[in-house]
């Protein structure tokens, strides 16, 4: 039988959220077991749905969201909050914590073995979930992933710093690597979806074009692009060796305002790339000093080694003429 504590000994979770986090490990512990037997497991990637914002259920996002929500009641979770599900669920009464989750992140990479994840954050439970969930980021009392690629691991922050896991498939148990993981500050990697360039803001279309320009250009560096399209593997690559991600909000219908959600996915990793010493911002603003207009509100994101976003804040911040005569001089894309 499987051993009901999923952490190595060693494991420096404060005993108050012990209860939670330790239903967290088990339930993705069951997760990156289902996820490596892949098709023998059955239909994981089948469509089955859409979620509160139209956006398309594979099978095992629901199959992971009903997981989490029944592991969490007992261990102190008042209030649950999924990005599959409508509205907020309360699971204890009495409970005095309240988890957002995003149960599978990347759900649309299942059938084609690229990592995906899992993200969740913590805050106190406040007597309703609007006040509860809609604070900014800066509420947040734990945030994680769990990454279900080559190696199943977890890296988690319970406000002093980032702890990283690494689930050792022979003892079924997540296994502490380090508690100061740090985001390099130097990298030639950013991460963005080119496909859109024509749809960005004159800002973000300069710094890229900046990027591409290599040592020829201002940047007076090569640049290597990076695009997964799941959050959780793009957060991963960035803490482990550097580098930004941008997700910027577009002038494509239903992309005014980002994409990602605030929280469910930004926040949380907002709080995991501040720990480890990086930024997270919607171009401009610090993502955890924002707050959440609703439970699925979306908002651009920007994030990774500080320099990098600094630099991006820097091109959103020039007056409006000067971005656009920066536009022009430098746009490699232009038609």
């Amino acid at each position: 039988m499987t051993d009901a504590n999923p952490y190595s000994p060693d494991a420096p979770i404060p005993a108050r959220l012990r209860p939670t986090m330790e239903a967290l490990g088990r339930v993705a512990r069951d997760l990156a077991r289902r996820i490596a037997r892949g098709p023998l497991e059955g239909g994981l990637d089948a469509h089955v749905g859409g979620n509160a914002d139209g956006d398309a259920q594979k099978a095992l996002d629901v199959i992971a969201d009903r997981a989490f929500a029944e592991a969490l009641r007992g261990t102190g979770v008042r209030w649950y909050a999924s990005e599959e599900q409508d509205d907020v669920t309360e699971l204890d009464p009495q409970g005095t914590l309240a988890l957002a989750i995003d149960p599978l992140d990347g759900s649309s990479n299942i059938a084609t073995n690229v990592s995906i994840g899992t993200i969740f954050s913590l805050r106190e439970a406040e007597e309703g979930p609007e006040a509860t969930f809609l604070a900014p980021g800066r509420a947040q009392i734990a945030a994680g992933y769990v990454i279900y690629g080559p190696q199943c691991m977890m890296l988690v922050s319970f406000g002093a710093g980032v702890q990283s896991y690494v689930l050792d498939p022979e003892t079924a148990r997540f296994t502490l690597l380090d508690t100061t993981r740090r985001i390099p500050a130097e990298s030639s990697e950013f991460a963005i979806n080119a496909s859109n360039y024509r749809h960005w803001s004159k800002p973000v279309r300069a710094y890229i074009d900046d990027c591409l320009a290599g040592a020829e250009g201002p940047r007076d560096k090569n640049f290597n692009m990076r695009w997964i399209a799941s959050l959780v593997a793009e957060t991963h690559r960035i803490l482990m060796r550097g580098g930004i991600f941008l997700y910027p909000q577009d002038d494509r219908p239903g992309y005014a305002q980002g994409r990602l959600r605030m929280v469910y996915e930004c926040a949380p990793i907002a709080m995991l790339v501040e720990q480890a010493g990086g930024r997270a911002t919607d171009g401009n603003t610090a993502i955890l000093d924002l707050q959440a207009g609703s439970l699925h509100a979306r908002t651009p994101f920007v994030f990774g080694s500080a320099v990098k976003v600094d630099h991006v804040a820097a091109y959103h911040d020039l007056p409006e003429h000067e971005v656009s005569a920066l536009f022009g001089h430098r746009g490699l894309f232009r038609v």
